[in-house]
C-alpha cells in the first residue's frame, strides 16, 4: 500500500523568550494555538517495500533491544525528509518546510552511522551547493535550494555543523581509501567552511560576532549555541585534513580550535557555561551538549555538572526539558530536539543509564504512528510537526552510540 503526504499540525507561536538580549525573530512559528497532533499514520507517500530495502542497505541500531522500533520509524522519517538532492526538510509542515543546515548536518550524521553513506553524501552535496561565497550559511534555505524564504539574520553555527557532520560521515565510512576519496569530493565544502570559521574567529584567537543559534532569536550578545559549534568545526575540519594528509594545514586549524576553545572556556566557564556566560541569570541551556562528546574531545567535569544542572532547571511537567533554564515558563513544554541531544551526550559520555532513560521517555512520547513530535505537551501528548529530523537524527545517534559503548 502506498501511502501519501498528510501535514501534522503545526506548531504555534512558541518562540518568545524572557531572556535578555533576544528579540523574536520570525516565522518557525505559527499563529494558531498550539494543537495536539490529530494526524493519522500516513504521513508521507512510501513503499513499505522501498523502505525495508532501503533499510537493509545500512543497519538499524539497537534492533533487537527496546529502542530498535523507535529507531526504525526515525530512520525512515529522515529518509521521507530528505528530498533527490539531498535537502533534508525540518519536519512536514508549511514552516518546518526547509532546511537548515544544523538539522541537515544532524540528519547526514545519523545516516552515515547507520551505513547510509550515499544518502550522507548527497545532503553533504547539498550544503556545497547552498553555501555562500564567504563559506558561511544562511539560517535555512528553500528545499529547492534557490535561497532563503525571508530576510532573517544568518547564523554563524552552520559552518561548524558542516565540518562535524563531514568527520562524522567519513569516520562512518569502513573503507579508509574511500573515506579519503569521498573526502576529497567534499573538499570544496571542507576549505569554505574552515575559511569562514578562521575569519570570523581570526584564526581562532577571538570570539565570534552575536549571532543567533538554534533559539532562533536575534542575538545582542554572544551565546555558547552559537560558538560552541565553530569549536566542533574547527577540530572536525583539522581531522578531515589529516585524513587528506594536509597535514601542515591540519596542525594550523587544530591549533585555531585549541585557542578558540580556551577562549569559550574563559568566557562561560565562571558562570556555569550557562546560555550567554554571564551573571545575568541567563541559565543554562541545551548548549551545553556542544561542548560534550560526540562534539568535544572529552568530558570536563564542570561541563558535565553544567549538564547536571540544565536537566533539572530545564525539567517540564511532562518529563522533557525546555531548550533552557531561561526559556519562558508558561508555555511548560517539553522540547524533543534539546531532550534528544541530552540523550546523545549522555550516551556518548558514558552514562547509558540516564542515556537509557531518556530513550525509554521518548519511547513513551511518540505520535501514534510512531514518529517523534517537536514538542510535547504538560499533560504527554505530543504537539507541533512529526516527525522532526532533527530530533530523530539525536535519537538515532544516541542509541547507536549506545551500542558502541
Amino acid at each position: 500500500m502506498r501511502r501519501r503526504w498528510l501535514l501534522a499540525a503545526g506548531g504555534a507561536s512558541v518562540l518568545g523568550v524572557g531572556t535578555a538580549g533576544a528579540t523574536l525573530l520570525p516565522d518557525r512559528t505559527e499563529a494558531a494555538p498550539l494543537p495536539r497532533l490529530l494526524s493519522g499514520p500516513d504521513w508521507y507517500d512510501a513503499d513499505p517495500r522501498a523502505e525495508s530495502a532501503w533499510l537493509a542497505t545500512g543497519r538499524v541500531p539497537g534492533a533487537a533491544g527496546p529502542h530498535g522500533g523507535l529507531v526504525r520509524r526515525a530512520l525512515l522519517d529522515l529518509r521521507a525528509l530528505t528530498g533527490p538532492d539531498g535537502a533534508v526538510a525540518a519536519g512536514p509542515a508549511p514552516s518546518w518546510a526547509y532546511a537548515w543546515p544544523r538539522d541537515s548536518a544532524f540528519a547526514a550524521a545519523a545516516l552515515a552511522r547507520t551505513g547510509h553513506l550515499d544518502d550522507a553524501d548527497r545532503i553533504l552535496r547539498f550544503l556545497a551547493r547552498v553555501q555562500l561565497p564567504d563559506g558561511g550559511f544562511e539560517a535555512r534555505y528553500r528545499l529547492d535550494g534557490r535561497g532563503t524564504p525571508d530576510d532573517r539574520r544568518r547564523q554563524v553555527d552552520g559552518a561548524g555543523w558542516s565540518l562535524w557532520a563531514l568527520r562524522a560521515a567519513l569516520d562512518a565510512d569502513p573503507d579508509a581509501a574511500s573515506a579519503r576519496d569521498r573526502a576529497q569530493e567534499h573538499r570544496d565544502l571542507l576549505d569554505r567552511a574552515v575559511e569562514f570559521t578562521l575569519d570570523r574567529t581570526a584564526g581562532g584567537t577571538r570570539l565570534p560576532d552575536p549571532s543567533p543559534d538554534y533559539w532562533e532569536l536575534s542575538e545582542r550578545s554572544l551565546t555558547l549555541g552559537a560558538v560552541a559549534p565553530l569549536v566542533a568545526g574547527l577540530r572536525a575540519g583539522a581531522a578531515v585534513l589529516s585524513r587528506l594528509r594536509d597535514r601542515r594545514r591540519a596542525r594550523t586549524v587544530s591549533g585555531a580550535a585549541g585557542t578558540l576553545a580556551g577562549l569559550v572556556r574563559e568566557r562561560f566557564a565562571p558562570a556555569g557555561w550557562t546560555r550567554y556566560g554571564g551573571g545575568r541569570g541567563d541559565g543554562v541551556d541545551a548548549a551545553v551538549t556542544f561542548c560534550l562528546p560526540p562534539f568535544a574531545a572529552r568530558a570536563d567535569h564542570d561541563v558535565l555538572q553544567a549538564l547536571d544542572a540544565y536537566q533539572v532547571l530545564a525539567r517540564q511537567p511532562a518529563g522533557g526539558l525546555a531548550p533552557g533554564a531561561g526559556w519562558r515558563r508558561k508555555d511548560a513544554l517539553s522540547w524533543t530536539p534539546e531532550t534528544a541531544l541530552v540523550a546523545l551526550a549522555e550516551a556518548a559520555c558514558g552514562r547509558t543509564a540516564q542515556a537509557d532513560a531518556w530513550l525509554t521517555w521518548f519511547g513513551a512520547h511518540l505520535t501514534d504512528w510512531g514518529s517523534l513530535p517537536e514538542k510535547v505537551l504538560p499533560d504527554g501528548a505530543p504537539a507541533g510537526p512529526a516527525p522532526l529530523g532533527w530530533t530523530a537524527a539525536c535519537v538515532v545517534l544516541a542509541v547507536d552510540t549506545l551500542g558502541r559503548g
